[in-house]
């Protein structure tokens, strides 16, 4: 096994920011046997190291100048490669900077390479999309502690904290699936009903509109979507139930209509999946279409689910009158 790092970079920085050139010297790559190990290290500049992402993957842990990566080649969006006796595995590190920072966004390709075993065949997959494989689909659906370590057990949420929610899809068969939350919306009912009031959380065109303080939390896998959503002013001290469509895609399918957007303050709309591609959260704001609950029961091949978070959550008011 050998890896390969390639620098040929598209990347724009000031004249007074050319050290960021210099620093290719300290992004160091360990392939593994299936994952590898990235880190990047820029003690002496202004880098936020949070804001790099390896395909779809933020940092494992990140400190002082310094971010490290360790993901498996079946996270992340890698790209895989057959070629002669080479097996490549590809992704890029991306970095997202803000529109008034000194230090523009880049990227560097990333590839693993390894000799190809003589005996080597690619693995078979089920249809991603056809009805045969519906079976081989488990959805799931919580709510969660703050930490994500396990279920949430109290049914009560104060005005403003947070409400933790996990959604996963089990692929068994399948070649990997993306998880995504194609539309929320919240009601006073368990069923979702025209009549009754409806708040919206996730329009159908996959954007966060509930609060600009909510957000998608960082992929730990492709399969697992995780979204902390402030408590908000719907039937403040009544039930309430959360219904979501569950959307399991082709990781490399992302578009205008299939994503995750959520707004991040001082940089406007982002792409859970892939930051640097952030335009594809243009819409969000006007132009997509308007959210309606008719969504919420369309099928889509038998890849979507849809789903009703297990309640209900009473979310609480014990502000002065």
């Amino acid at each position: 096994v050998h890896c390969v790092v390639h620098f040929d970079t598209i990347m724009n920085v000031s004249d007074s920011y050319q050290y960021g050139l210099v620093l290719l010297a300290d992004l160091k790559v360990d392939c593994g046997r299936d994952s590898v190990t990235l880190r990047w290290g820029a003690a002496q500049s202004q880098m936020d190291t949070s804001l790099l992402r390896l395909g779809g993957c933020y940092p494992s842990s990140i400190s002082a100048g310094e971010a490290m990566f360790q993901v498996e080649f079946s996270d992340c969006n890698f790209s895989r490669l057959v070629t002669g006796d080479t097996l490549m595995y590809m992704n890029e590190l991306i970095y997202m900077s803000g529109p008034k920072a000194q230090l523009k966004s880049f990227s560097h390709p990333v590839v693993c390479a390894y000799e190809r075993p003589a005996d080597w065949a690619p693995r078979m997959f089920d249809p991603v999309f056809h009805t045969y494989g519906e079976g081989d689909l488990v959805f799931h659906m919580e709510l969660m502690k703050d930490d994500f370590s396990g279920p949430h057990l109290s049914r009560e949420y104060p005005l403003g904290s947070f409400i933790h929610i996990s959604a996963a899809v089990e692929q068994m068969g399948h070649q990997p699936l993306l998880l995504l939350l194609e539309e929320c919306v919240a009601t006073t009912t368990p069923e979702l009903q025209s009549e009754g009031p409806v708040h919206p959380i996730i329009t159908n065109k996959g954007c966060l509109v509930a609060s600009k303080n909510s957000k998608f939390e960082p992929r730990q896998k492709t399969s697992e979507i995780r979204l902390s959503l402030q408590a908000f002013k719907f039937a403040v001290g009544k039930e309430v139930y959360i219904h979501c469509n569950l959307l399991a895609w082709d990781p490399s399918g992302l578009d205008t209509s299939k994503k995750a957007c959520h707004y991040v303050k001082g940089h406007g709309w982002a792409l859970l999946d892939d930051p640097y591609h952030s335009t594809l959260c243009g819409c969000c704001d006007s132009s997509c279409e308007p959210w309606k609950t008719s969504g919420i029961a369309s099928g889509k091949h038998g890849s979507t689910q849809s789903a009703v978070l297990i309640g209900p959550l009473v979310i609480t008011d014990n502000s002065p009158a």
